[in-house]
């Protein structure tokens, strides 16, 4: 079945902060410890870090819905030093649609909205112990560098990917 999107707006904030509830710490548990855990869900994901990303830091967010039911979100944004290029600064589906389809549907989403607005490129951060990484290599990403980026009292240990995005 095919996914709905919506492009959020500060009114749905809620929704994504309870989305990310059942998301974050099944996604995360096997990686980090629930301390650091709780710490970048709540310096990534209150309602104040979200507003910021929205409306400072102009982070585009999409919902996907199957079958009227938000069972995702992604956001991205144009990099600041080159036009052509964007961030996927996030990408979730709930662990019940993990396998499925939807990841790639709503990334293709994201994909197909930076080459409208002039991408030719769209690179990503995934933590180097995160099985991400295999999903984005199989829609053709490719690691370009690894990077380690402080946040608060913890380290993101992350691989940065990158591909170049098609107008077919």
């Amino acid at each position: 079945m095919p996914l709905a999107y919506k492009t959020a707006t500060v009114s749905d904030i809620d929704s994504i902060i309870s989305l990310q509830e059942q998301i974050w710490e099944p996604t995360y548990r096997a990686i980090l410890d629930q301390e650091q855990i709780n710490y970048m869900f709540q310096a990534i994901y209150s309602r104040e870090a979200l507003l910021e990303q929205m409306v400072k830091q102009q982070h585009a967010f999409i919902l996907a819905y199957s079958d009227e039911k938000l069972i995702g979100f992604a956001s991205y944004s144009k990099n600041s030093s080159a036009e052509d290029r964007f961030k996927l600064h996030k990408i979730y589906v709930l662990p019940s649609e993990q396998g499925k389809g939807s990841g790639r549907l709503l990334l293709e989403e994201v994909m197909r909205r930076c080459v409208a607005a002039g991408g030719t490129r769209l690179y990503l951060n995934v933590n180097r112990y995160n099985k991400a990484r295999q999903f984005y290599e199989r829609l053709g990403f490719e690691v370009v560098r690894e990077e380690d980026i402080p946040i608060g009292p913890y380290w993101m240990n992350d691989f940065v990917l990158e591909k170049a995005l098609t107008t077919h």
